[in-house]
């Protein structure tokens, strides 16, 4: 697939991004207090429980699938980068030199 390299760009910044919210994902995300523990009678309590929204498995396997994404654009974009040449003024290679001291 030919792609722009603006493109990719783009697609690495979207990827990027997605990868940083999966990883920063913890167990309180997860999971949702479905009771609490209330003193019922003296020989009885009600059960606090923690109930998974989504498995852990369907995290990994979305994080998994970015990040491998993430490395195919970026490892094309830095093919890029060390394969093309660009034609600009050759003053912006230089360093900048104060007028005011130059004498």
């Amino acid at each position: 697939m030919k792609l722009k390299l603006a493109e990719a760009l783009l697609r690495r910044k979207e990827l990027q991004n997605k990868v940083s919210t999966l990883s920063q994902l913890n167990s309180e995300k997860l999971f949702e207090i479905k009771v609490q523990r209330k003193h019922a009678t003296e020989s009885m309590d009600d059960i606090v429980a923690a109930v998974p929204k989504i498995k852990a498995s369907q995290i990994t396997h979305a994080l998994d699938w970015h990040s491998r994404r993430l490395r195919l654009v970026d490892a094309a974009i830095q093919q890029a980068n060390w394969t093309t040449e660009l034609d600009i003024d050759e003053s912006v290679m230089g360093e900048y030199v104060d007028p005011e001291l130059k004498g």
